[in-house]
């Protein structure tokens, strides 16, 4: 700092214009997050597997009920209802709601929890009515048509006081009185730890063996290829039943099945990118400068290739997730009382002209699952290109 002249320090002429300093370029990371933070339906995408996997993981902890106890006199309650409310001589008033599948009366408070099943006279199975006492008030339940009607003892039709959500099982229960929201966060446990798994296994086999095949090229390449060609003709299903007589039904064949055959659309990917990538300029010059072919590969050929892997990794976790509920739908996925969303998908569709409900809990999280790792694929690809403009 001694050697530095005073007149090196001068002020600024009046009125004369410096140009402003450019500021630093920025970093990788930060063009990365800068154009992630951009594209709006990868976020929202984001927040909705976050809270998708601290719901599943940790939402169970916090509720009452569990995903194998059973109550067969609460079976097929829906998430909501018409209550109708009846008031006796004392002045008491006994609100219930009518499940018109079942012809059963359940009585609630006035916050929609449930007290119970309400206990009817004996059914008159000619007329097709059945009594129920409420003090010194009769109410007939009729079903000789539909729709059910509850009728007073002069023959007038009670009307329904107003809609009421379940408060005791916010999206009912299935046809063994088992809590549908449980069931779905412990299916939501599984079908995402299949995936997770199975994608973390087809990715790193799947990228290591499409990079040495496409690298490697000639004859190395035409005899790894085939082999996927072979693999790949074997019927997914038939692997999973092979593999199912040595480790039985369950959890642990389907991750083995999917994890030790999805991963060869992975390898076709990466070598498509590497074949295309190697002819590159800079690759040449690598190999020039004395890179061993690893080097060349973990530093050049998939860094410039992570858009597509991360497109097909993130399309890989839907589709594991789509073949472990169709596993589990045909009934070769986890055994019961567990759930995952393709045995709860299978249990309700025995029941789905009468309760919709209980298939569509299962059918929007696959289907919201789906969108939300599409859009963060994408999202990703156009974030983590190299060769996207800054």
């Amino acid at each position: 700092m001694t050697d530095i002249s005073p007149e090196m320090w001068a002020n600024v002429p009046a009125g004369e214009k410096v140009a402003p300093i450019a500021p630093p370029a920025p970093t990788y990371g930060q063009e990365v997050r800068r154009r992630l933070w951009a594209n709006k339906p990868a976020v929202v995408s984001i927040v909705f597997i976050i809270a998708l996997v601290i719901a599943a993981f940790f939402g169970p902890y916090f509720s009452p009920h569990t995903y194998f106890k059973q109550d067969l006199k609460l079976a097929n309650i829906p998430p909501f209802f018409e209550t109708y409310a009846v008031t006796d001589g004392a002045g008491e008033v006994t609100r219930f709601f009518l499940n018109a599948s079942n012809f059963n009366l359940y009585e609630v408070d006035a916050d929609g929890n449930m007290l119970g099943l309400l206990r009817g006279g004996r059914k008159d199975m000619i007329k097709k009515s059945q009594p129920y006492e409420f003090g010194d008030q009769t109410l007939m339940l009729d079903y000789s048509k539909l729709p059910v009607r509850l009728l007073l003892e002069d023959g007038s039709e009670v009307r329904p006081s107003g809609w009421s959500w379940n408060k005791t099982y916010l999206f009912g229960t299935d046809q063994l009185g088992r809590d549908i929201l449980v069931r779905q966060l412990y299916g939501a446990q599984i079908s995402l730890t299949v995936a997770f798994v199975a994608t973390l296994v087809n990715f790193f086999i799947g990228v290591f063996y499409g990079g040495v095949a496409g690298y490697m090229g000639g004859k190395v390449d035409a005899v790894m290829m085939r082999f996927v060609e072979i693999i790949s003709t074997i019927p997914l299903t038939l692997y999973v039943v092979l593999l199912m007589v040595v480790f039985d039904s369950g959890l642990l064949s389907i991750i083995v099945a999917i994890g030790s055959v999805f991963w060869v659309d992975m390898a076709r990917i990466v070598r498509g990118q590497i074949l295309s990538l190697k002819s590159q300029d800079y690759v040449a010059a690598a190999r020039t400068m004395g890179a061993s072919p690893a080097r060349i590969l973990t530093r050049h050929l998939l860094p410039n290739s992570i858009g597509p892997i991360i497109v097909t990794l993130t399309m890989l976790i839907p589709s594991a997730i789509f073949i472990e509920s169709f596993m589990s739908f045909i009934g070769l996925g986890v055994t019961p009382p567990l759930a995952s969303w393709g045995s709860l998908t299978s249990e309700a569709v025995e029941t789905l002209r009468a309760y919709p409900h209980q298939l569509f809990f299962p059918a929007a999280a696959i289907s919201l699952t789906m969108f939300a790792f599409n859009f963060l694929g994408d999202g990703l690809r156009d974030a983590l290109d190299p060769r996207a403009g800054r």
